[in-house]
């Protein structure tokens, strides 16, 4: 009679980690969604409010200094996968994107792999490998402000 309690107590409790995981992660595809539509219609600064905040500015500036508002076009994107961890609060998404950067009118295709992470409430673009800001985003791992792992 003494396991009842705790049966009940680990059901109940599981039972909140996976509602919260599954809210998580349908909070996470709109998020994606806006961001990748924020691109395409080359509106930066909402685009830039995805991102995490120590990433806004810098983002912002790259932005004017390779002239992206007349020069960058994003023609398609497609969400393939989407990776949730364990704990709900990191994210991995793939996406096919498209897009053309002037003088090129090359359209080159990427596969990028983004990391979003669960802050205060919202999902937040920390890092992207590939695509039109390639080098831009960089993970946590390979940025200045730390030592590359050895």
């Amino acid at each position: 009679m003494n396991r009842l309690p705790a049966l009940l107590l680990a059901l109940v409790l599981g039972a909140c980690a996976t509602t919260s995981k599954k809210s998580n992660l349908e909070a996470l595809k709109p998020t994606v969604e806006r961001f990748h539509q924020a691109l395409r219609w080359k509106d930066f600064r909402s685009a830039s409010h995805i991102l995490v905040p120590e990433r806004r500015k810098d983002f912002q500036k790259a932005r004017l200094a390779l002239n992206d508002d007349k020069d960058l076009s994003i023609t398609d994107y497609e969400i393939e996968d989407v990776k949730l961890s364990d704990d709900g609060h990191r994210a991995t998404v793939q996406s096919r994107i498209q897009w053309m950067r002037l003088p090129s009118a090359s359209e080159r295709t990427a596969v990028v792999t983004s990391e979003f992470v669960f802050r205060d409430g919202a999902w937040l673009l920390e890092s992207q490998d590939d695509g039109p800001f390639e080098g831009e985003l960089p993970s946590p791992s390979t940025s200045p402000e730390q030592p590359p792992s050895p």
